[in-house]
């Protein structure tokens, strides 16, 4: 059984984990980053690893070489407080010799790539959701906590879980017009978050090869809205000759980061996944099938072609061409392409902020840049922004925009009364001079040649591990079901507390599941395992959504998944979780018509971590069994405490 080609980045990059075999999906392992990219939140990171309010307390970074800060979320924020943030984490970058982009470089990922942190077989992660971005050259991109961030700078590593492996394997050639960003709304539409949730998402097939770097750097960035945790394409000619024109560039540096013996390796060589690989779905596109998409309003998943929304004649407020998604040179030329000679509608205001100060640099000398500039474009620094609903720009009550940004979320862009369209750079031109949604031309309106199949997976592998000690090798427990999928972590814990202080653990279990259930906390007591449905704990990273079932005292939460951020939080506090989606779909059948919101369904559940299995009713249940790092972290009360104890460091 061979593997996919992120177990096989995974197994490179591996320092501690399950040793003499293959990895495989759901095994957990320690990583050893290449590099780790931090941006304005590099201030609370630095707050964690020096412990100021509660953190590890360390006073070294591990290796310097490893972690990159980049300012890019506020920097139209001129206040003497943003102000003194930055100053103080440049401060911290040059106390440690750690490569520091101060505002107005560009977007972090747009950094990472352009000086080459970024390179083919690399692990590279951010504190940030859009590390997925990075897999366009080949790399595993993905994201990590601001607790990983800070363990990571202390150690050099942090703990993963490897994901289920989604193949597209993408056929044909994409139509003049038709972009990157076009083909990645419509994955988004075609097949909701569900299919490819806490996935990697691996392109493939020939299709792959007449796709520039931009457009793979735009539809991997994406695979984050799509709902997965890793989105990678091949090392083909056309990686190698990008990252050899940026080896260039760079001089020196370029050398140091991509030598031409690695590229060498790289031509012979490349990152590529088994022949046999087990893929736990396929998904097989036309790439000449995709026509000009738009998404939204308020959501990615909701998607319409361009001639559906053209012909509805939707006036539009504000456009916006920036953010890591599209805003590169190829993204600002076809915007150009359109708009040259033109002025923006009345009543719209059009914002253009480049990727980098290189990105515009290249534009200003291509003309591309002085085409907006002429129509009426407004110019923002290279940064994130308004996408991320900083600065200027942002939408009003009542407004509609379009973008080429990566999310529409309600108020993600300003008021929570406004809608915003994601579209391609052109079309977002062309909708800003003409006032409305619409193309620069007449859009085509072919279905999307497309299949999904679900493949059959590898029967359980018989495994043994040793239980390390602290951890108990079986628990026995009460179960109490959740017939419910997509719990969101206000759902497990509300916003009346997350943000209180002083809630003491007592008070902590008496609310936990209040707005899911009022009479979860009589129904549950210490010593029950909680079950529940898919993507248990979606929603906001509030730790608390872990803590309080600690709290209350329940032994252990089965899922049969957890949103990605849950299960982080949840093992960096020291809470166990198994994924176990037999077991969930079993109860599910059974209970989920009864209409009841927390079930007591009769006999004890067993679970032996020996042997990951979950027995219940007479019936084995298997899941991945937890190895070394997971029950290391519940052993030791969480990240922060095992990496103090790793430091030496007294609590």
């Amino acid at each position: 059984m061979g593997q996919t080609v992120v177990e096989k980045i995974a197994q490179a990059h591996m320092s501690s984990g399950p040793r003499g075999r293959p990895l495989r999906a759901g095994d957990f392992l320690t990583v050893k980053p290449r590099h780790l990219l931090t941006h304005d939140n590099t201030s609370p990171v630095i707050k964690k690893f020096k412990g100021i309010i509660k953190g590890i307390k360390a006073v070294k970074v591990f290796d310097p070489r490893q972690p990159v800060f980049a300012l890019d979320h506020d920097i139209q924020n001129r206040t003497e407080e943003n102000l003194k943030k930055y100053r103080a984490i440049e401060a911290f970058a040059a106390e440690h010799g750690i490569d520091f982009y101060p505002a107005g470089t560009g977007i972090g990922h747009q950094v990472m790539c352009e000086n080459l942190y970024v390179v083919p077989g690399a692990f590279v992660v951010a504190s940030d959701s859009h590390a997925n971005m990075y897999g366009a050259l080949g790399a595993v991109g993905t994201p990590v906590v601001r607790t990983d961030a800070a363990a990571i700078w202390a150690t050099g590593e942090f703990w993963w879980q490897i994901p289920a492996t989604l193949q597209v394997v993408l056929t044909g050639k994409l139509q003049a017009g038709v972009t990157g960003k076009d083909l990645i709304i419509a994955l988004c539409g075609l097949y909701g978050e569900d299919k490819v949730l806490n996935t990697a998402v691996e392109f493939a097939g020939p299709g792959v090869a007449s796709l520039s770097i931009d457009a793979r750097l735009s539809i991997a960035n994406m695979t984050t809205e799509w709902g997965a945790l890793v989105g990678w394409f091949p090392v083909d000619d056309q990686t190698l000759a990008w990252v050899e024109k940026r080896r260039q560039v760079l001089g020196a540096k370029g050398e140091a980061r991509a030598s031409a013996e690695q590229m060498q390796e790289w031509r012979q060589a490349p990152p590529r996944p088994d022949a046999d690989a087990v893929y736990a779905a396929r998904l097989i596109l036309d790439l000449s099938t995709v026509t000009p998409v738009v998404s939204g309003p308020d959501t990615v998943q909701k998607t319409s072609s361009l001639a559906e929304l053209a012909a509805k004649h939707i006036k539009i407020h504000k456009a916006y061409l920036l953010s890591c998604v599209n805003s590169r040179l190829e993204d600002l030329k076809a915007a150009a392409a359109v708009i040259r000679g033109r002025k923006i509608a009345p009543g719209v205001q059009l914002y253009l902020a480049a990727a980098s100060k290189e990105v515009q640099s290249a534009a200003e000398q291509d003309g591309a840049w002085q085409a907006l500039v002429d129509a009426g474009a407004t110019v923002l620094p290279p940064s994130c922004g308004p996408c991320i609903g900083l600065g200027q720009g942002l939408l009003a009550a009542g407004e509609v925009g379009i973008s080429a940004t990566n999310r529409n979320f309600k108020g993600r862009m300003g008021s929570k009364d406004a809608k915003c369209y994601l579209a391609s750079p052109a079309v977002v031109a062309a909708s800003a001079i003409a006032g409305e949604i619409c193309g620069a031309g007449a859009a085509p309106t072919t279905a999307v040649e497309h299949s999904y199949e679900v493949l059959k997976p590898p029967p359980p592998q018989s495994e043994h591990v040793e239980i390390l000690a602290g951890f108990p090798a079986t628990l026995c427990g009460r179960l109490v079901y959740l017939p419910v999928d997509n719990l969101n972590t206000d759902g497990i814990y509300g916003k009346d507390y997350t943000y209180k202080d002083d809630v003491s653990p007592e008070e902590m279990a008496r609310v936990v599941m209040e707005n899911y259930d009022p009479q979860f906390s009589t129904l549950a007591r210490a010593g029950d395992i909680l079950v529940a449905g898919f993507n248990f704990g979606t929603g906001s990273s509030r730790e608390q959504a872990a803590t309080a079932l600690k709290a209350k005292g329940l032994q252990l939460v089965i899922a049969g998944s957890f949103s990605q951020t849950y299960q982080r939080n949840a093992f960096n506090n020291g809470v166990p979780l198994v994924e176990c989606p037999q077991l969930s779909r079993q109860l599910w059948a059974a209970h989920a018509a009864k209409g009841d919101k927390t079930v007591i369904p009769g006999p004890e559940l067993e679970v032996d971590f020996r042997t990951g299995v979950v027995s219940w009713q007479g019936q084995a249940f298997h899941f991945v069994p937890l190895g070394s790092v997971p029950q290391a972290l519940v052993v030791a009360g969480g990240v922060e405490n095992q990496v103090m104890k790793k430091l030496g460091i007294r609590a």
